[in-house]
């Protein structure tokens, strides 16, 4: 549940303002399903974003990863400017970003700008100090045998979440967000992931494949890897459509990553 600045306690907001000066404003981000605070603080040292959890958290683990994986990741990413965990709440704050969630409707002047993101990105290779989860290993339940995992295996630093409010356009660049769940893997599966997003959003099967090969990566894709990767994507998200079945949004998807799979079949 997201909770509202003023919630915290004392303690943690005199933190804040000890690292940003006075607060003068406050607006909580509608967006976004992973921390129970994240909002745009309007300070003297200019606008803040601050995202986090408390420090009992469950998932506040992906807290501290995003701020490791951050000197790697910026500036595609925000910048990380400060952390702060004092025992009851984990905070990140970020240079703020003026931007609006990408639009990937076929039309769209922002696809070719996310897939100049998704290029940079996939030169990124995989920090060796930081313990990082493996594609392989988060989507082993999907695969069917060891030699199908091997397929994904790679040095890349992947982000996998590519729904449209983690892409900011900001002018006329792409800035990726929320990089709460880092992984290692093949440098092509990025796009892959993009292509379930692209389809639900009008794209064919066709026309969204035609878009992950604008990134070099794509190319270095075995055929039978991109069938591997499509059905796993079709019964991951079949997955979680049917733990949700009143979100429409998780249907739509877990329908375009069929469709996506049925493409690659026919193939």
């Amino acid at each position: 549940m997201r909770l509202h600045w003023n919630d915290l306690p004392t303690p943690t907001l005199d933190a804040v303002v000890a690292r940003t000066g006075p607060v003068y404003g406050v607006t909580t981000a509608d967006k976004g399903l992973n921390s129970e605070i994240a909002a745009a603080l309007d300070t003297s040292i200019g606008r803040v974003f601050v995202k986090g959890l408390r420090c009992d958290h469950p998932r506040v683990w992906t807290q501290n990863r995003e701020a490791a994986i951050n000197p790697y990741v910026a500036p595609l990413a925000p910048r990380l400017l400060w952390m702060i965990d004092d025992g009851e709440w984990n905070l990140l704050g970020f240079e703020h970003l003026d931007g609006r969630p990408a639009d990937y409707s076929p039309a769209s002047p922002d696809v070719p700008l996310v897939a100049e993101a998704i290029t940079r990105l996939a030169s990124v290779r995989a920090p060796a100090d930081i313990e990082l989860k493996q594609i392989e290993q988060r989507f082993a339940e999907y695969l069917d045998t060891p030699a199908d995992a091997q397929l994904l295996c790679g040095e890349a630093l992947l982000h996998t979440d590519w729904t449209p409010d983690n892409v900011l356009i900001v002018g006329e660049a792409a800035r990726v967000v929320d990089w709460a769940w880092p992984t290692r893997g093949a440098a092509w599966i990025d796009a892959a992931c993009w292509i379930v997003w692209l389809i639900s959003t009008g794209h064919t099967p066709e026309g969204a494949e035609q878009w992950a090969a604008e990134t070099p990566a794509w190319a270095t894709a075995p055929a039978r890897a991109l069938d591997v990767f499509a059905t796993a994507q079709q019964r991951l998200w079949e997955g979680i459509a049917a733990d949700a079945l009143d979100v429409p949004w998780k249907r739509d998807l877990a329908d375009a990553a069929a469709r996506w799979s049925a493409y690659r079949r026919a193939r």
